[in-house]
């Protein structure tokens, strides 16, 4: 049995902040900005909603794509930094406002790299036959976490959601291979206190390293080549980051995801948040070699080789 993504759906705050907007309230300029990170603008959620809300949006919209209802859930997995508290768990929250009456629920706490953590446990659970549908949902409203006078990190987040529905899926679909990582010796460079705390440069390196290696190792792990990718979905972080992971794989530039520009850094959000976009555009198809990978806080990291289609 065969572990892949079934349904889809996001959800994005109405409220954009531009580069320009943010020109108003710190040291800093629309130039600096993108020619450092690539970004432009970003979502940012209105005081009246918190990540769960974000998170059923998004939810919602992927279940109806799946063609399953709420109370067939087995799990719910949902990766965030930014729960709406300690507990219960945003999932929780999510199995009674969805009305999953029979389905387990808990929190992942991998940053950025959240979602791919939350992927793969799915995969566990559902090619052992333990579990037929699992949600797992990114969601981050990275906002409330942001020192709004620190212009090195709050120019970057955004707040949004991503969700899948995962279950079995024809031969040859699915998750192919994956890798997840940590190195808790990194957590000092990127934490929240308060606030997020960064150490940008250390944090750049590890990410330009990290990125490119994990898709080579999926690849090598699946038997596969750098030609055979069809797509590459990494974590907005950064375009310089993700410009480095695509020169890794020798892909062409219209074959990766660059959603950083318009939503930013969502964490956990922003691959689940991608590939809506690209699905949308009509650049990934049943069939299609997927890498996605992602990296954040811990420091963590992640990458999934998937065939695409149900």
């Amino acid at each position: 049995m065969n572990a892949g993504i079934i349904g889809i759906g996001r959800y994005l705050p109405e409220k954009v902040v531009t580069n320009l907007d943010l020109e108003k309230m710190m040291d800093t300029s629309d130039e600096w900005i993108r020619t450092r990170t690539g970004i432009e603008e970003r979502r940012i959620a209105a005081d009246d909603i918190d990540t769960s809300d974000m998170a059923y949006f998004a939810a919602v919209k992927a279940l109806e794509n799946a063609r399953i209802s709420a109370a067939e859930l087995d799990l719910i997995l949902v990766a965030t930094v930014t729960p709406d508290r300690p507990f219960p768990s945003v999932a929780c929250m999510l199995q009674e406002r969805l009305g999953a009456t029979k389905a387990a629920a808990l929190d992942i706490s991998a940053a950025c790299a959240g979602f791919m953590y939350g992927m793969v446990t799915a995969k566990q659970f559902i090619e052992s036959g333990t579990y037929r549908y699992i949600l797992v949902i990114g969601a981050e409203k990275l906002s409330k976490i942001v020192n709004w006078e620190d212009r090195n990190t709050a120019v970057l987040f955004g707040d949004g959601a991503g969700a899948v529905v995962m279950g079995p899926v024809s031969e040859g679909r699915g998750i192919v291979s994956f890798e997840l990582g940590a190195d808790g010796t990194g957590g000092k460079h990127l934490y929240q206190d308060e606030y997020v705390v960064m150490n940008g440069r250390e944090v750049f390196k590890f990410a330009v390293r990290q990125m490119g290696e994990s898709c080579i190792h999926v690849l090598e792990k699946a038997g596969l080549s750098k030609q055979d990718v069809d797509f590459l979905v990494p974590h907005q972080a950064n375009i310089r980051i993700v410009e480095a992971a695509r020169q890794r794989l020798e892909l062409p530039e219209d074959k990766m995801s660059a959603t950083v520009r318009k939503y930013g850094n969502t964490s956990a959000a922003s691959i689940p948040i991608s590939i809506v976009e690209e699905l949308e555009a009509g650049k990934i198809k049943d069939d299609d070699l997927i890498i996605m990978v992602g990296f954040g806080g811990g420091l963590t990291w992640g990458a999934i080789a998937l065939r695409w289609g149900r």
